[in-house]
């Protein structure tokens, strides 16, 4: 399992980024609704954690489900109703986190899907060597097989002279 490093500063740039704007007392009901704010964060945020890890779908999909959704998306709510920063507990942004974050799960997913369904024949084994020996002996029996003794004793087919050395 190799990890993606471009991804992974992604992630961590904007974990950091979704937290100090999460947890700080700014509010910003007033520029943009605070739930769309929420769902665009656990989009991006999940769609780039999906992609840090180069394993399965399966792996990626349960793990990047265990993190963004579980652990990020509910887990920030629950913090930030205990820090004393001025902000509260909403039921309804754990519900953006998760609409946001399984979104951006069900792009990654069937993106996922779609590649190795393209590409599902690029790992398997492939007999394309045998194919081609195959071809040149079928070819070899149709055209006849000739012996090296004919042709480097001089003889020009259709004419038997011998060679004047």
């Amino acid at each position: 399992m190799r990890i993606r490093l471009p991804f992974a500063g992604a992630f961590l740039f904007l974990v950091l980024l979704a937290g100090y704007a999460g947890l700080t007392s700014i509010q910003v009901d007033a520029v943009i609704n605070d739930k769309v704010l929420h769902t665009i964060t656990f989009f991006l945020l999940t769609v780039v954690f999906y992609w840090i890890l180069d394993t399965s779908r399966r792996r990626n999909l349960n793990f990047t489900l265990i993190v963004c959704t579980g652990i990020l998306g509910v887990g920030s709510e629950f913090l930030q109703g205990f820090l004393p920063n001025g902000r509260t507990f909403d039921f309804y942004d754990i519900v953006a986190n998760i609409v946001g974050s399984v979104a951006g799960l069900a792009l990654c997913s069937w993106y996922h899907l779609h590649e190795e369904v393209d590409n599902w024949d690029e790992n398997l084994e492939d007999a394309w060597d045998e194919d081609e020996q195959a071809g040149k002996l079928d070819s070899a029996k149709d055209e006849g097989l000739k012996t090296p003794g004919a042709s480097s004793a001089g003889e020009v087919e259709g004419d038997s002279k011998k060679r004047a050395d």
